[in-house]
């Protein structure tokens, strides 16, 4: 008699984001000689960020993990608080409700959808730039503003959409002729969108982006990630 792994029947499709989260709760925070089907409520939010790394890197495959500013950002969405600095976040603990029961405010979906349809979209359509640290992901409209304002025109990065699940989109700055600067962000693109045309293309396509954030020309940073049939045909 033994105790197999996390093992979660579905009988639709749609119950297939919660057994996953299910079985990553159960994985990551219960104890080896627990009672079974006993697991902590609530975990330590350094715990999570753990955990979360391993199951990003693991799911997409590459060497690249999250970054101390991913998990700012994450802290942010999970506890919905944006006045905390990195370090108050290190002593919380974050319970299973949060991560997968409640609906994040203003969204129609809960953490863990959220974070999930992240690793499906870069797992099948961007691998190769998240592992060649060309895609930030993780950080709020608000911060990009604030990192954009201040660059020349034409300045980019991309970022992981809040609005969607399973979406990347592009925040560029636009700079008048007065000085002033208006920051932009292009409708995010799905995996459907990226099957299409690849991310690559799509920034080669749109000449208003001229150096991905900080100086970096888009065609030095993405060049090798351009379709040579496209660069051919022109």
């Amino acid at each position: 008699q033994v105790l197999s792994l996390p093992i979660v029947v579905i009988v639709h499709g749609n119950q297939d984001n919660n057994a996953k989260a299910t079985v990553l709760w159960d994985n990551a925070f219960s104890e080896i000689d627990r009672m079974p089907f006993v697991v902590a409520e609530r975990v330590p939010w350094e715990k999570m960020c753990d955990t979360l790394n391993l199951k990003f890197m693991a799911e997409v495959q590459t060497t690249k993990g999250l970054l101390k500013e991913h998990y700012f950002f994450l802290a942010q969405k999970i506890f919905n608080d944006h006045s905390a600095s990195p370090e108050d976040f290190q002593s919380r603990s974050v319970s299973w409700a949060q991560f997968n029961k409640e609906i994040l405010p203003g969204r129609g979906f809960t953490f863990w959808q959220w974070f999930d349809g992240v690793l499906d979209l870069t797992k099948r359509c961007l691998k190769s730039y998240w592992s060649d640290r060309l895609i930030i992901g993780f950080i709020s409209k608000q911060y990009v503003c604030k990192l954009l304002s201040t660059e020349p025109d034409g300045t980019f990065l991309l970022r992981f959409s809040d609005s969607e699940i399973g979406g990347v989109t592009i925040a560029h700055v636009i700079r008048g002729k007065d000085g002033s600067s208006q920051v932009e962000n292009i409708q995010p693109f799905s995996a459907k969108d990226l099957s299409i045309r690849s991310l690559g293309d799509r920034i080669r396509d749109l000449g208003q982006l001229r150096n991905l954030y900080p100086n970096t020309p888009k065609d030095q940073a993405f060049g090798s990630h351009y379709n040579s049939e496209w660069v051919g045909a022109e």
